[in-house]
């Protein structure tokens, strides 16, 4: 069995260190000790390894847990496994009782959807709230709100790499995106394909990261976004506004903003789907003999309304043209 290592120590930081802070020491650690740079290639292989396990919660936790991780990556294509179930160096401290399912979807096939590389770079979606009076749904209108969200990093505008340096080939994947992870189980050894946790999966990283993004092409910010609301929505109903969302990582595609829309209840009129109700008193008189009355639209205009003889009270009268345009 191997000697434990102390993944902490060789990254330099406290059990308790952030992602953000295992990531700041990796790419200080990885600069200085690269290979192609004259740094020393064990030592570099060694921090790749702390990094993996660092970088991974799953990893960590097992690691925290027991001192090691029943899983390592090993390069090269394909998938592989061997059977050594009852074999006379069988050791039970090498295996991982986990998710057994998962390691029958490996065994024959069924996981592949799984590893499928995804598009790791695009921004999230941002869903907000706004609340209109009853009014604005009669027409399109404008308006103007401000997020809180990602946007594009100014200093390396969207790379991740520091202005003056290159974007460069992950030496953990050699620009595939995918390392092979080898997997020690009660059926036996499994091989099969993880998206790096070098570069997500995109093939590529930063030769030095931007100073103020720290490689992410993205930074937290407030932006004012104009927003255009077409007639007749109505609450509960999401505008979709594509590319307003977050900021995509290292140029990657923005997210779409989702507006959920809340009308608030107007104190005269009441909307039931696209028609308006609302009531008039009347005098006896005008319902036994009919009269015309003036009444005042949604918009706020006058017009006049026919009261025909013998209405009752409580009788519908209809003005065709005066409720709310079809969404």
């Amino acid at each position: 069995m191997n000697e434990m290592k102390d993944y902490y120590k060789i990254l330099g930081v406290p059990r308790n260190a952030s992602q953000e802070e295992i990531k700041k020491a990796y790419y200080r650690l990885a600069h200085k000790y690269h290979p192609d740079k004259g740094g020393d290639p064990e030592k570099f292989k060694e921090i790749n390894e702390a990094y993996r396990v660092l970088s991974d919660p799953e990893k960590r936790r097992q690691y925290d847990m027991y001192g090691r991780v029943f899983e390592e990556t090993a390069p090269g294509p394909g998938f592989e496994y061997q059977w050594f179930w009852g074999r006379p160096d069988f050791d039970f401290e090498e295996f991982d009782f986990g998710d057994l399912t998962e390691m029958i979807e490996e065994m024959f096939g069924f996981g592949a959807q799984r590893r499928r590389k995804r598009d790791l770079k695009r921004g999230k979606d941002i869903e907000v709230e706004i609340e209109i009076p009853l009014e604005l749904t009669l027409q399109d209108f404008e308006k103007k709100i401000r997020i809180r969200k990602f946007i594009k990093c100014p200093r390396c505008e969207g790379t991740g790499a520091e202005p003056g340096t290159k974007i460069i080939e992950c030496f953990s994947c050699r620009g595939t995106g995918y390392v092979q992870e080898v997997r020690r189980t009660f059926f036996g050894t499994f091989t099969r394909s993880t998206i790096c946790p070098e570069c997500g999966g995109e093939g590529y990283r930063p030769e030095k990261p931007c100073n103020v993004c720290n490689g992410e092409g993205r930074i937290m910010g407030e932006e004012e976004v104009t927003i255009r609301i077409p007639a007749g929505v109505d609450t509960g109903q999401v505008i979709k506004f594509e590319g307003k969302g977050d900021a995509g990582r290292k140029g990657g595609k923005s997210g779409d903003l989702l507006v959920r829309i809340i009308v608030r209840p107007h104190p005269i009129f009441e909307r039931k789907g696209d028609d308006l109700y609302t009531q008039v008193p009347i005098s006896f008189s005008q319902a036994a003999l009919g009269d015309e009355i003036e009444i005042e639209t949604l918009e706020g205009k006058k017009i006049l309304l026919r009261i025909p003889p013998g209405t009752e009270s409580g009788k519908i009268l209809r003005i065709s043209g005066k409720g709310i345009p079809h969404f």
